[in-house]
C-alpha cells in the first residue's frame, strides 16, 4: 500500500495582507494561498497541485466578519461557512448564502473552510460561486499597493481560474441589499460522498406589483466554472411569477453551458444538463415564495 504525500514546499505565515501580497510577487506564480485548505491540501497530497510555497492567511487579523454595509452585507474573506450559517444577519439579508454555506461538506469542514478560500479556489463544483453570481456580489482584492472590486460576473474565468492577479489577496465579499419583496434560494444535487455540487443553482428575484422585476440565476457544478443563466433570467422579467413562467425559465437553465457540461464518474453531461433545468426550477420556486411571502 502506498501513501501519497505532497511535494516539498516552503511555508509562510504573514501577519498582513501587504506581506502576503509581496510573498506572492516573490514566488511569481509558484505560491498558493492557504485560507482553510480543505480543497487545496487534498490536491497537494495527490500531487495534482505542487506549489513551491504555501502562504497561510490564518494570522492576518481583520478578515473574519459579517456586517451590514449600506443596506447589504460585507463579509470578510476569512469568515468560515459555520459563521455564515450562524449569522442572523446573513440569513435575513441573503438566505441563499446561508443555505449554501450550510450544505458545504460536513461540520469540521464548515468550521474551518472560508468563503474567500472557496471563491478564490473556484472549484467547478463549489457551492458559493453560484450564490455570489445570483446575489450580484462584488469581490474585493488587495495587493501590497492597491485595492479593487471585481464584479462576480467577471470573477470566474475558467476551471479553477479567476480574475485575481498574481499578487492579489481576496479580502472581502460585498453583497448589495436585495430590496423589499425580494427572495433568494439555493438548491443542489449533492455528491453523496463529498457533498460537492453535481449541479447547484442559486436564484435571486424581486417581485413588485405582482410582476417579476429582477431575476439572477447562478449555476455551479454543471460546467468548468460557475455561470449566470441569463437566458432563463430574461424569460422571468416582466411576467407574473407562477408555475408556467418558472417552468419556461427552468427549461432554459444552463443553456449557456451547451457543449461544456461536465462529464465524470458521478454524472454524464446529459444528466447534468437535465439536472440544471430541474434545480433551476426548484431554486426559482423557493426564491419567489420568499419574495411574495
Amino acid at each position: 500500500m502506498t501513501t501519497s504525500i505532497a511535494s516539498p514546499f516552503e511555508y509562510h505565515s504573514p501577519e498582513t495582507v501587504e506581506e502576503a501580497s509581496r510573498l506572492l510577487s516573490r514566488y511569481g506564480g509558484g505560491a498558493r494561498l492557504l485560507a482553510g485548505g480543505h480543497s487545496l491540501l487534498p490536491l497537494m497530497k495527490l500531487r495534482l497541485a505542487s506549489p513551491e510555497a504555501l502562504i497561510d492567511l490564518g494570522r492576518i487579523g481583520g478578515l473574519s466578519y459579517i456586517r451590514e454595509d449600506d443596506g447589504g452585507l460585507a463579509i470578510g474573506a476569512m469568515t468560515t461557512y459555520a459563521e455564515i450559517v450562524r449569522s442572523e444577519l446573513a440569513a435575513a439579508a441573503a438566505p441563499a448564502l446561508a443555505e449554501a454555506a450550510g450544505e458545504v461538506a460536513d461540520t469540521p469542514v464548515r468550521n474551518a473552510g472560508t468563503i474567500g478560500g472557496s471563491l478564490a479556489h473556484a472549484d467547478p463544483a463549489g457551492d458559493l460561486p453560484a450564490v455570489v453570481l445570483a446575489l450580484d456580489a462584488e469581490l474585493v482584492a488587495r495587493s501590497a499597493r492597491a485595492s479593487r472590486s471585481i464584479p462576480a460576473d467577471r470573477f470566474f474565468r475558467d476551471f479553477m481560474t479567476t480574475a485575481l492577479r498574481g499578487n492579489e489577496v481576496l479580502t472581502e465579499i460585498r453583497v448589495p441589499g436585495q430590496g423589499a419583496s425580494s427572495g433568494s434560494a439555493y438548491a443542489k444535487l449533492a455528491n453523496k460522498a463529498s457533498h460537492y455540487a453535481v449541479v447547484g443553482v442559486a436564484a435571486a428575484v424581486r417581485v413588485e406589483d405582482g410582476v417579476c422585476t429582477s431575476a439572477r440565476i447562478g449555476i455551479t457544478g454543471a460546467g468548468p466554472h460557475a455561470v449566470r443563466s441569463r437566458r432563463a433570467e430574461r424569460i422571468l422579467v416582466g411576467k407574473a411569477p407562477g408555475e408556467s413562467s418558472i417552468r419556461a425559465a427552468a427549461q432554459r437553465g444552463g443553456v449557456e453551458l451547451a457543449g461544456q457540461f461536465n462529464e465524470d464518474v458521478h454524472a454524464s453531461a446529459e444528466y447534468r444538463e437535465d439536472m440544471a433545468r430541474v434545480f433551476t426550477g426548484r431554486a426559482l420556486a423557493a426564491a419567489f415564495e420568499r419574495a411574495m411571502g
